[in-house]
């Protein structure tokens, strides 16, 4: 039985998700951005919480963590790395680690940039991936703590681990504006051009631009081409490094 699955909006424009097992009652919670809506969510489709994961320690990820946590007593995991600033975590995830949760099997991805110990969770059995701060639907986390070189790291990674028909959820609404940096940088793309279009029919009707998949990231997002000798050229960086390319993306991205 496929699980069922609730984006919520949360704040200005994060997400949090939740992601239930009909069959075992499982309810997973990835990332609290706040506290009402999840809450609103869950008596709606009337689950009970059993486990939180979350993505890193910024504020607009975990404010609403330990109300749900006092309500709902569901174990909540998050990374090891940022335990010290993620209050109410019952365990601790590193790179690698793998962890049962109902049904699923979710594998810890450690993908340091936004934050120094973000994680990334990949549940393969259902194809579903949650990528918080550090892959967006045709962009990226902004590099707060870590590297540029490493958030490139961390992205050319998930492009080896994530199949293509990897169903992604992140953690922002940042899809519109997006689009328009990618248009931008790469006008040359027409898979990219009719992305663009959809994406902006459906934020004009009110509807996420998310999920996203591995696949359409992959042939569309500019940030995880960099290592495309054809958006090099695009972007007047022809034969430089993969890492030179992201960087200067990034930074023109972080100016736009």
């Amino acid at each position: 039985m496929p699980p069922v699955i609730d984006l919520i909006p949360c704040l200005r424009d994060n997400y949090a998700v939740l992601v239930h097992d009909p069959a075992s009652g499982t309810t997973l919670l990835v990332d609290a951005p706040e506290e009402a809506p999840v809450a609103a969510a869950l008596r709606r489709r009337g689950w009970t919480l059993t486990h939180i994961l979350i993505t890193h320690h910024h504020h607009d990820h975990v404010t609403g963590l330990m109300a749900l946590k006092d309500e709902t007593g569901a174990l909540v995991l998050g990374p090891a790395e940022e335990a010290d600033r993620i209050a109410g975590l019952d365990r601790t995830l590193e790179d690698g680690d793998v962890v049962e949760i109902g049904p699923w099997t979710v594998d810890a991805i450690r993908t340091p940039g936004h934050t120094l110990g973000h994680l990334c969770y990949h549940l393969p059995s259902i194809g579903l991936a949650f990528t918080g701060d550090t892959l967006f639907a045709l962009g990226c986390g902004r590099v707060f703590e870590g590297t540029l070189d490493a958030m490139w790291g961390s992205l050319d990674r998930l492009k080896t681990v994530l199949p293509p028909e990897t169903i992604i959820y992140c953690g922002h609404e940042y899809t519109l504006s997006n689009a328009r940096f990618a248009v931008s940088m790469d006008p040359g793309n027409t898979a990219l051009q009719a992305r663009a279009t959809t994406i902006a029919a459906a934020r004009e009707a009110g509807r996420p631009t998310l999920p996203t998949t591995m696949a359409d990231e992959l042939a569309t997002n500019p940030f995880l081409r960099a290592d495309d000798p054809a958006l090099a050229t695009a972007v007047g960086m022809a034969g430089a490094a993969p890492a030179a390319v992201f960087a200067h993306l990034r930074r023109r991205k972080d100016a736009a």
